[in-house]
């Protein structure tokens, strides 16, 4: 049951949400992959909630699998065939959502809002190197950064470095050379012990004449960020966010709020979710107005892709629709379905 729940909530705060688009344009493999997936997963709740999974199997699987069984309590337990199984791909995709977590934590941490699309994002892992450009777009959409590098390019330009032993790991593996050991992390040169453990898994610090290798729990390493970055790290792994917002990008963050203030009219609108709209747009003679304006003006497209418009027009008048309006942003819109 907790395994379920676990995937259940993957189901729908990962794959759910990250592949709407596909499932906007009807890709015909993204949707077979979400029922697949509800198929499974309905039989395998079948035995806990009886019921529930009764209604989803009538409702969704029945009328798309004639062959289907007539109950999904009169059906057999899934098989599994491990062959399926992508076991690089998988571990690559948790570290996806492991440095896209910490890249959170560093915009809550600044208190950068999310809809501000940020220059770069600078990582700092095991195994980042080969993750390929598919889920490197992953990290770099959900943390709506410009470009991913690698955190060692940036050298110590980001972040202020501090070591120190983890006497309860070492204690387990030293004995009473242990206040040896944490006297040599203690002196070494700490940027370069907390690269080694992050990008290569371990380093080592001399003791005696001898190396002797250390592994990344047992060393506490404490990043300060210096002015102008957020840096979150967790387990050896760090992402570090450039907070500098240039012109352009400030605009990139109103086209984003244009996009929110849309989907929130849609809503109030009654429009279902996949319905095209024309939308109509006038911006106030205000600072905040010609702001908004030059981002519309710039990013149209962003725009018109993500609230499902077929045409954005600039007015002066009331094309009719419904209408709604932006004080903050000095923005009046107007929308409608397309016939």
């Amino acid at each position: 049951g907790r395994l379920l729940t676990q995937f259940v909530d993957d189901l729908s705060n990962w794959y759910v949400r990250r592949s709407r688009r596909r499932f906007w344009s009807g890709d015909q493999a993204a949707l077979a992959t979400l029922h697949t997936s509800l198929e499974t997963l309905t039989r395998l709740l079948a035995p806990m909630v009886p019921f529930i999974t009764e209604r989803v199997w009538q409702d969704l699987v029945r009328p798309v699998t004639p062959d289907a069984g007539e109950s999904v309590h009169l059906t057999s337990w899934p098989d599994t065939d491990r062959a399926l199984a992508d076991p690089v791909l998988s571990e690559q995709m948790a570290l996806v959502r492991r440095l896209v977590e910490l890249g959170r934590a560093a915009r809550a941490a600044s208190a950068v809002r999310t809809r501000q699309p940020l220059g770069r994002a600078l990582v700092g892992a095991a195994g980042f190197a080969a993750l390929p450009n598919e889920l490197r777009a992953q990290i770099a959409e959900e943390l709506n950064v410009g470009s991913l590098g690698a955190l060692g390019d940036a050298g110590g330009e980001l972040v202020d470095y501090a070591v120190k032993a983890n006497f309860r790991a070492l204690g387990k593996r030293f004995g009473s050379g242990t206040q040896a050991v944490a006297a040599a992390i203690a002196a070494a040169d700490a940027a370069a012990l907390a690269t080694a453990l992050r990008e290569q898994g371990g380093g080592s610090v001399t003791v005696d004449g001898a190396a002797v290798p250390i592994g990344p729990d047992e060393v506490v390493v404490t990043e300060t960020p210096r002015e102008g970055w957020a840096v979150e790290s967790a387990a050896g792994e760090t992402v570090a966010l450039d907070l500098h917002v240039t012109a352009e990008l400030r605009r990139a963050g109103l086209a984003r709020e244009v996009v929110r203030l849309v989907q929130e009219a849609r809503k109030t609108a009654g429009l279902d979710i996949t319905d095209r709209i024309e939308l109509g747009w006038s911006a106030a003679d205000s600072e905040s107005g010609r702001a908004a304006a030059a981002a519309i003006r710039e990013h149209a497209d962003l725009i018109a892709g993500e609230v499902l418009a077929v045409s954005m027009t600039e007015t002066g008048s009331d094309p009719g629709g419904h209408r709604s309006v932006s004080s903050e942003l000095g923005v009046t819109f107007w929308l409608r379905p397309t016939r």
